[in-house]
Formats: C-alpha cells, sequence, structure tokens
C-alpha cells in the first residue's frame, strides 16, 4: 500500500494537470444564464410555483402545498449544489476510488468500515407520514434537475467522471449522517500514535483536563481531502447567542450565529427562504438537506454551536473470540483500475475500526460505539424546530435529535430566549474516563435525551452564549470542549453594553480581540525581562515591547499578533518532545495547555528557552505584519494539491482574527506564512420583533457553478463586514427580490 500510494497521487495529479476537463472561467455564466437553467417545465408538483431571486441568486419559495415547497426546496438545492451534492454523496457511501482512483482506497475502506448508513433502513422505516413526504418531495426536486436529459451538468461530473445516478431517501439519510460524523474520529488519527509512548497516561489526563481537542491533519492531501470531507458540514465549531427583549434595543430579542466549517468552494451553507401553508422560514441550508439549520421563522429563530456531546467510544474488543465477529466482503469500484475487494467487521459493539490502516493499535483490537449507529430522527427534528412557536415546541422538536450534539439557542417574537442541549448522551458515559480506549461493554441503550438535558430558559442576565465551551452542568455530557476564551469574550461584550443592537451583534461577529493571548504574551515578555533586562539585545528588546503593548487584538495590520504567534511556535518547538506537542496539537484549547503549562513552570528553568526562541522569532519576524503571515485561502479541496490544483484556488488574502478569537480564522502553532483553512463562513443576525429584518452572509457563494457570477460574489462583502437581508413578508420578498421563476406542474402547459 505505501509503495503504491506516491505513484496514485502522482497519477491523478498528471490526469489533472493534462487531461482534466479545466473548470468554466471567471464570469463565464452570468445570473441570467443561471436562473435562465432553473428547470421550470413538467415539474413533479400539484399546483403552481413562484420561486424569487435576488441579485446573489438567493431564492425565496412561494408554494400552494406542502409537497410542491419540498420538491422546489430539491430543484433549488440541486440547481446550485448538484456538483458539490453528488461528491458529499459518494463520500458518505465509501465511493471516493470511484472519483479519484486507487489513492482513496485507504480512506473508502475506512468509510465502510464507518459504515455510516446502518441505522438508515431502520430509520427510514420509523419516518413520521408528514417527513417522509417532505423527503419523497425534496427527492423528487434532486432529481428532476438531475435526470433531464437536456440539463448541463456541473463540472464535477466530466472532473471526477460522474454518472447519473437518481437520488433515494435513504441517499438523504446516509448523507445526513456523514454530516453527524464525530469529531473524535479524527482526533483518534493523532492520539492513537501517541498513545504507544511513555507518559501517555500523563498527556491524556492533560487534555481532558483541559477540556479541548481538534482535528488532526494529514500530510497526504488526497487522504486528507477524502477524511476531511467527512466533517464538512458537521457544524464542528460555531458561535451563537441570543439576546431578550429586556437587554435588545427597541425592545426586541435578538440572535445572531455564526458557524466554523471548513473554508472551501463552494461554501458549505446556502441562503434561502420559503413560504407554504405550513412552512414559512429563512436561513442557512446545508446542500442536501431539506431543513433549515440555522434560521428563523415568523415566531422563533434559532442557532446553534457543536456540543462536543459523548457520541463515540474507542472500545477493545480484543477479548472477542473470531467466531463473535461478523465478517463481510465489499467491492470498492476504482477509477482508471480494476475493482477491490475489502473485508469489513462488526461485533456487538459495533464496527471493527483497527481493520483500517488509520486506526492500527499493536496488539488491540478496536470497535467503535456510535450513537449514530442508532435510529434517531434530525430531519424530523429540525423541520419541527423550523414550524415551532415558542420555546415549548422548540424544545420538545429536538428531542428526537442524537448526532452530531448541539447546543441549540432559541429567541422568540415574545421577547425570550433559551439554551437547550440536543443529543443523545449515555447516561452511564463518563466525562473523564481513565483512557482514550475503552474496555467493550454491552450495547448502550439508556441515553439522556434533551428532555432531560439541561436547559436554560429566560436567564437573568438577559442573553445566552454558546461557543463549544463546556455547558454549565455537573453532568457528563461531553469531552475534551474548546477553550473558554470565545464564550468569554462575548459575555464580556454583551455584559458591558448599554445597547444590544444589530450593529453591536455584526461588530461581535467580526471581533478579533484574545484576551488570553494578551496575557500569555505578557508573561513571556515578563520571563524574558527577568533576572537582567539589560541583557536583552535591541532585536529582542523590540520584539518583547511589541508584547508588552500588545492588547491582544490579532489585527492583520499588526505586528505584534504575529511576534507572539512566531515567538510561541519556536517555545514550543524548543520546550516539548514531539509526542507531546503532537498530541497537544490535537487539541482545540493547544494555546490553554501551553499556557497552563508556562504559567506553572520554574521561572529559571523556561526562561533559556524563551530567549532561545526570542533570538528564533527575531530571525524571522523582519518588520512583518500579522496578515502578511495569516493569509486567508479559499479554494475547492483540489487547490489542496501541488501544481494542479492552482487553477482550483480563487481567494489568498491577509486576514485579521486568529484560533481564539470570535471572528475565527483558525491557526495551529506557526513560524511563518501559512494558510487559514477552518473558521467562520457564515454569519447570520435577526431582529425578533420585524420578520423582514434577518441578515445573512456566506463566506463564498450561493450557487456551486464553476464560473457562475454568484459563486464568489459574496467574499468581498463579507470582507466589508456586510450582510444580505431576507424577509419573510410576501411583499417585501416581492420588492426586493427581483427575479421571477414561475413554475408549473407536468400536467400543465410550461410558462
Amino acid at each position: 500500500m505505501h509503495l503504491r500510494m506516491p505513484f496514485d497521487a502522482l497519477r491523478f495529479a498528471l490526469y489533472l494537470q493534462f487531461l482534466a476537463p479545466r473548470p468554466p472561467g471567471k464570469d463565464s455564466a452570468s445570473l441570467s444564464e443561471r436562473l435562465a437553467a432553473f428547470p421550470q417545465k413538467a415539474v413533479p408538483i400539484a399546483g403552481r410555483v413562484k420561486v424569487h431571486w435576488n441579485c446573489h441568486q438567493i431564492p425565496f419559495i412561494e408554494a400552494e402545498n406542502d409537497h410542491d415547497l419540498a420538491v422546489t426546496l430539491g430543484l433549488v438545492h440541486a440547481h446550485l449544489r448538484l456538483g458539490q451534492m453528488e461528491v458529499l454523496r459518494r463520500v458518505a457511501f465509501g465511493r471516493v476510488s470511484e472519483m479519484v482512483g486507487p489513492v482513496a482506497l485507504d480512506p473508502d475502506h475506512t468509510l465502510r468500515i464507518f459504515d455510516l448508513g446502518r441505522a438508515v433502513p431502520e430509520i427510514e422505516r420509523k419516518l413520521p407520514e408528514k417527513t417522509r413526504d417532505w423527503l419523497l418531495g425534496f427527492v423528487s426536486g434532486i432529481n428532476h434537475c438531475l435526470l433531464r436529459t437536456d440539463a448541463a451538468l456541473p463540472h464535477e461530473f466530466s472532473l471526477f467522471g460522474l454518472k447519473r445516478e437518481p437520488w433515494a431517501i435513504a441517499d438523504i439519510l446516509t448523507l445526513g449522517r456523514l454530516f453527524a460524523s464525530d469529531l473524535m474520529w479524527l482526533i483518534w488519527l493523532r492520539l492513537l500514535k501517541a498513545r504507544h509512548f511513555g507518559g501517555w497516561r500523563q498527556l491524556w489526563g492533560r487534555l481532558i483536563e483541559m477540556d479541548g481537542a481538534a482535528v488532526a491533519g494529514d500530510r497526504n492531501p488526497l487522504r486528507a481531502i477524502a477524511l476531511q470531507a467527512a466533517l464538512a458540514n458537521g457544524r464542528t465549531n460555531s458561535n451563537c447567542l441570543a439576546v431578550s427583549a429586556s437587554r435588545g434595543a427597541n425592545g426586541s430579542a435578538w440572535i445572531a450565529s455564526d458557524p466554523h466549517l471548513g473554508l472551501s468552494m463552494p461554501c458549505s451553507w446556502l441562503i434561502a427562504g420559503y413560504r407554504s401553508p405550513n412552512h414559512h422560514a429563512a436561513g442557512l441550508m446545508i446542500p442536501g438537506m431539506p431543513f433549515i439549520a440555522v434560521g428563523r421563522n415568523p415566531w422563533i429563530a434559532w442557532g446553534g454551536s457543536h456540543l462536543h456531546a459523548i457520541a463515540s467510544e474507542l472500545l477493545n474488543v480484543s477479548d472477542l473470540p473470531e467466531a463473535a465477529l461478523e465478517t463481510r466482503e465489499e467491492r470498492i469500484a476504482v477509477r482508471w483500475s480494476a475493482a477491490r475487494k475489502v473485508r469489513v467487521r462488526t461485533c456487538e459493539a459495533g464496527p471493527v475500526l483497527s481493520d483500517s490502516i488509520f486506526y492500527r493499535a499493536p496488539g488491540e483490537r478496536l470497535a467503535l460505539g456510535w450513537v449514530g449507529h442508532r435510529a434517531s430522527d434530525e430531519i424530523t427534528a429540525m423541520l419541527n424546530v423550523s414550524r415551532a412557536k415558542n420555546w415549548e415546541e422548540f424544545k420538545a422538536a429536538i428531542n428526537s435529535f442524537a448526532v452530531p450534539g448541539q447546543n441549540m439557542i432559541f429567541a422568540g417574537t415574545t421577547g425570550d430566549i433559551g439554551h437547550a442541549l440536543a443529543a443523545w448522551v449515555p447516561k452511564d458515559a463518563q466525562d473523564s474516563p481513565d483512557d482514550l480506549i475503552t474496555r467493550a461493554a454491552s450495547a448502550r441503550s439508556h441515553f439522556h435525551t434533551a428532555d432531560s438535558l439541561p436547559s436554560w430558559h429566560d436567564p437573568p442576565a438577559g442573553f445566552v452564549v454558546s461557543a463549544n465551551n463546556r455547558p454549565d452542568t455537573k453532568l457528563a455530557i461531553g469531552r475534551l470542549f474548546s477553550s473558554p476564551d470565545r464564550a468569554a469574550r462575548i459575555t464580556a461584550v454583551l455584559r458591558n453594553a448599554s445597547t444590544i443592537d444589530f450593529p453591536l451583534l455584526a461588530s461581535i461577529q467580526r471581533d478579533v480581540q484574545a484576551d488570553s493571548a494578551k496575557k500569555l504574551g505578557a508573561r513571556l515578555a515578563q520571563i524574558a525581562r527577568a533576572g537582567s533586562p539589560e541583557a536583552l539585545a535591541p532585536r529582542l528588546g523590540r520584539i518583547v515591547s511589541l508584547l508588552e503593548g500588545w492588547s491582544g487584538e490579532y489585527e492583520a495590520a499588526s505586528q505584534a499578533p504575529a511576534a507572539f504567534e512566531m515567538l510561541l511556535f519556536h517555545f514550543c518547538r524548543l520546550y516539548y518532545p514531539h509526542r507531546v506537542l503532537s498530541a497537544y496539537s490535537a487539541a482545540w484549547a493547544l494555546r490553554d495547555l501551553i499556557r497552563s503549562d508556562i504559567e506553572t513552570a520554574d521561572e529559571t528553568r523556561i526562561r533559556p528557552v524563551v530567549l532561545k526562541a526570542l533570538k528564533r522569532t527575531a530571525r524571522s519576524l523582519k518588520s512583518r505584519s500579522w496578515g502578511q503571515l495569516h493569509r486567508l485561502r479559499i479554494d475547492h479541496p483540489l487547490g489542496l494539491l501541488p501544481l494542479a490544483g492552482r487553477r482550483y484556488r480563487y481567494f489568498d488574502f491577509p486576514t485579521s482574527g486568529g484560533s481564539e478569537t470570535v471572528m475565527k480564522t483558525a491557526n495551529g502553532l506557526t513560524g511563518g506564512r501559512h494558510a487559514v483553512r477552518f473558521g467562520s463562513n457564515a454569519r447570520h443576525i435577526s431582529k425578533l420583533s420585524d420578520s423582514d429584518e434577518n441578515y445573512f452572509i456566506l463566506l463564498g457563494g450561493q450557487d456551486g457553478w464553476f464560473g457562475s457570477t454568484t459563486f464568489a460574489d459574496q467574499v468581498s462583502l463579507w470582507r466589508e463586514g456586510k450582510y444580505i437581508q431576507v424577509p419573510l413578508q410576501p411583499e417585501t420578498v416581492r420588492n426586493s427580490f427581483p427575479f421571477l421563476t414561475e413554475l408549473c406542474p407536468a400536467s400543465k402547459p410550461g410558462p
């Protein structure tokens, strides 16, 4: 396998460079051309449907019945993001090798082992009739767009050799399980390696103590594309807040959300609004998912952040006899090569994960225990959320929501707010286990659900905040939470505000202040000056002075954050053994861990390391600002590839923010110029007292069609701090969405 990988990667790179069809050039499809391509005739609907579009190709659908609305939503998703959806569908089923060749065999084998669709037959069987009808309509709309013989197909079809394959409800449900993938699966990749070195127990204890963990990287770009695609829309991080009418301007409640995901094109969100007899909402949707994940209706608004709930366990099943394992053989089709057969084994505890090359643990057989392998119903939950009229209906709606666990934030037009936990958490789970791997037990059968998990309604402070931090409860809900820094910063701004209104909420979403970084920078400066300040050379003293005067703001034009991050990088390389730094670097709370170590270390022992790191920083910092080092690169996942990936790279510009700022633009430890590929990628603000005051923006564009004028048109607005209004009132929609598409049923003549 290891001998084959470089050749296969080279073959795919050569294909992209010389043989693959090129993506359409910039602005090769105007808005009028894209709207003209939207299917209008012989649509599988019963009544007339109107789709209003604004200049960013954001739709607002008016349908005479609910089923027709679902059909049209399917049409919209396929029209805008069919290529993206088709690629992710194949990832969900472990079919990446069909697109990129043998280089993806190991990821495909791993995805087959995970068996994301394991619970799908039971989920589909238990669907409520209204949800089933909604899904049938959504799938019908996708297929109408996909299977038209006269339709032009997205670039992904020719690039990856895709064929037209009809969608079914099971595809939507399996795709939903892909988006529900557990963060821990990628964390395990790095921690399993660290576990076999000395001092593991102490290291594991530190990670648990600091409540942080993050996605481990992969140096092979094609494996990274396949593995990271599995978490492309898992809402892996976010900020979300709600403000009650008692604190909001003009006596109104407010909500503000900004999810954090991978920064790639097409964007992992699309914006849509709609209205039918029983559905009326606007918000952010995940391509291929038939519900609004973040948004509002005429009565309530909702958002969320990843809960980091206990959803997966890595179980040692080494003691099980072979007879206790079920084995099946699966066939993986491979582009440019013969199909391969792989072995997939399962046991009562779950799939045998150590059969994957990525999860091998010498001397141990490991199984995956995942809540997502149980039949839960997130689609019905979110459809009910989008129709809820008050806190009680909102809480009841999320009870069937199991994975991925979410902090659900609520705001109502009556002025109230709330924070609920939507997850299925094993009742006997431990939040501080002794090891990464535990001994297998019988399958979990008792869970806390939303109705038994803590919730907070109308707290005295007048606001609720969630930023992936540990919820305020002693219940064992999750492990390895994010640093509390973002939540603390948002809380401080809200608490000190005399008036909470749109400008303040918009400024919070662009806030780049990191108080913990400021304190750590000041501490490093103090250590450097300890003993004999006159001993510092001028070039070192300049860096120390930068840290001493730094406000903690990660502004692109500032040199202080560049000095701090480079000093931290060199210090960690000198101070920590590689295995420790590797494990720390797998952590959301990386900087919390480092700060804790520095604060408790013997200053006389640590000062020589700080001084040596200062010298290295001085050699490389020069006069560079943070933005010269910290680059926002937005590209297609194929842009990660050398040479051939150039045509899939779109933006590379300096950006403010950092890993622990509210406007998250994440970076690991860095000693030089680097790319930001994870962070804030969508924003939403709603004023609850006015159903038309709903504002959204994407870091990208609405359209996934390469070369479309709306493929990346929102990037400039994002950088300027602007938003796009998406009203709910039909009259306002008609006045502000100037383009109209009218659909006719298949049994009637076209327009």
